[in-house]
């Protein structure tokens, strides 16, 4: 299972709005014959990438991190093709969470005589497809966070310098944490003082005020763009940028229906990369924390701070969030929460 897991990890950011998946076939001797996953929306599921792969299949063993699909989709469903090909065993990971799939798959597959084992490493399987779990039980984008600050939690100086807070190792490290996202959101802000490239293939600018260089800034330039905007002003006609009227709330675009709208938009999961005020913005909606650290200190009280919300006045009224696992990008370090 863990090398499902491994097989499927090949196609992070590629899979959306399908979940990743890796599928591996063991011969009656349990050896290792064929493998697969699924590598791009739209192309063979891991199933049916590993079984199309061998001429015989009979009595063998077929492990995979996902109950298989039981429906027509994109692909035709895998369930009818592991009993076409003689499949014996089906080690699953964990059960679909799509109502349209859940349990149906593996019904199937008993009716037709396969035996069935699992869940396997369900913890670890769950993890893999934390987004795709998201969408299909609460109907929301997954949302994520990434920070990078001092050890005293600064993200810029008192007049906004921030370049660079950490090293090459862990901005390198934020590239690849991006591809896993189908986009990254930051704020007008960010776009002003920091001019960002934030290479991607989706972006998103909350820009209430329409107040960024839609000609010059470089954000703008390459990508799907999508700019949420005051719904009282009137957008600038610029044909590869999608403007979308929003509502305001206490002076702020409305998150809520920010969301709301992306998971119309069919954008399933957001990296959020911005300031302590859009931050704490998202905060209550976070699902994942990225959360870098430098090995400096600024200690200057007016310094910028990664979360930057309302005052709270006792600690018991904190945003809690689950550590579940800190790696070192030296000279930094990145704690990753999830919501507690």
């Amino acid at each position: 299972m863990n090398k499902c897991i491994e097989l499927a990890n090949q196609a992070q950011g590629e899979t959306s709005p399908n979940p990743m998946v890796g599928c591996i076939i063991l011969n009656p001797q349990g050896e290792i014959i064929s493998t697969g996953y699924h590598k791009k929306y739209g192309e063979n599921h891991a199933e049916r990438d590993a079984l199309l792969k061998l001429d015989n299949a009979k009595d063998c063993t077929l492990i995979v991190n996902l109950e298989p699909c039981s429906h027509y989709g994109k692909t035709p469903p895998c369930a009818d093709l592991i009993i076409e090909k003689g499949i014996k065993t089906v080690v699953y990971g964990m059960k679909d969470p799509n109502p349209i799939v859940s349990g149906r798959g593996l019904e199937k597959l008993k009716n037709a005589g396969i035996e069935i084992i699992g869940p396997v490493l369900e913890n670890d399987c769950r993890k893999l497809n934390e987004v795709f779990i998201k969408n299909h039980t609460e109907h929301k984008t997954f949302v994520a966070i990434k920070t990078a600050t001092t050890i005293d939690g600064k993200i810029a100086t008192h007049n906004g310098d921030s370049k660079w807070i950490t090293a090459d190792n862990a901005r390198n490290e934020v590239r690849n944490i991006r591809k896993k996202y189908d986009a990254i959101l930051t704020s007008s802000s960010t776009v002003i003082a920091d001019n960002p490239t934030m290479e991607h293939k989706k972006k998103i600018i909350l820009d209430r005020n329409l107040i960024t260089d839609y000609k010059n800034s470089t954000i703008y330039k390459q990508g799907e763009i999508y700019v949420f905007y005051d719904e009282n002003l009137t957008p600038p006609d610029i044909p590869n940028i999608n403007f979308i009227p929003t509502p305001v709330v206490s002076k702020k675009l409305d998150i809520k229906y920010i969301l709301t709208t992306l998971f119309e938009y069919r954008i399933m999961s957001i990296l959020v990369e911005a300031g302590g005020t859009l931050n704490a913005g998202f905060l209550p909606y976070c699902d994942k924390l990225y959360h870098f650290i430098a090995p400096k200190i600024l200690g200057d009280n007016n310094g910028k701070s990664c979360f930057d919300g309302d005052s709270v006045d006792k600690i018991a009224n904190c945003k809690n969030f689950k550590l579940d696992e800190i790696i070192t990008y030296p000279p930094d370090i990145l704690a990753i929460y999830s919501k507690n």
